[in-house]
């Protein structure tokens, strides 16, 4: 079956997330107090709908508590979003998404039961540097403030190598949970499985931990 996901709020980051899920072929839901950003996604959305999500009837008439998950990507308007994510929590939805704009409103996002908090802005330009900063480094995705997943390139430094040749998780505290190579992908390597040169390591830690391995061993 087909998962069904509603996005509130249809600015920049809610639009995307709206086109994204319907490439996907997903159920979407699109809902907006702007009746002309509605308008734009009637045709991409398999629903779009104009409403106040801070009003708990709105929400209770559009049947969200059903949905599998809600992204609530209101724009600028941190009392709405903080609003609109207490009642989607008060309704019972199973699964919930923020876009916060700050710390400040991320910390209280996560008290009042949102599930995943994403912050657009900075994590892209936190991707962006950090691609810009490493040649080895494909992509990052931030999981906390502190911890990442990070796609690294195999240099000639780490080839020939098996993972517990190089002793990683011992000297960098990370761990390198998958690797790409060519068409296969290998998930959990074993201990003895020898790194080849351009193999993608998909490694996980603390950045610190991650930035040490790719200073000492990538450059």
């Amino acid at each position: 079956m087909k998962k069904e996901f509603a996005v509130i709020g249809l600015g920049r980051f809610g639009g995307s997330i709206c086109h994204a899920l319907a490439e996907e072929g997903m159920e979407v839901m699109a809902i907006d107090v702007n009746e002309d950003r509605v308008n734009e996604f009637a045709r991409i959305a398999s629903h779009a709908v104009v409403g106040d999500t801070t009003d708990e009837l709105v929400i209770k008439s559009l049947g969200i508590r059903n949905f599998d998950h809600v992204i609530v990507a209101i724009g600028d308007n941190i009392q709405a979003s903080i609003l609109t994510t207490l009642i989607l929590k008060e309704v019972g939805v199973k699964k919930i998404t923020v876009k916060a704009q700050n710390d400040y409103h991320a910390k209280v996002l996560r008290k009042i039961g949102a599930d995943h908090v994403v912050h657009p802005e900075r994590d892209m330009g936190r991707r962006i540097a950090h691609s810009i900063v490493s040649n080895n480094v494909l992509d990052y995705l931030e999981l906390s403030d502190e911890h990442s997943i990070v796609e690294i390139v195999a240099n000639e430094k780490l080839a020939g190598h098996s993972i517990i040749d190089l002793d990683i998780r011992a000297k960098y505290g990370i761990n390198i949970v998958a690797i790409k190579r060519k068409n296969e992908i290998i998930v959990s390597p074993q201990a003895n499985e020898k790194i080849q040169i351009d193999d993608i390591l998909i490694v996980i830690g603390a950045d610190v931990d991650i930035n040490r391995f790719e200073k000492k061993v990538m450059s």
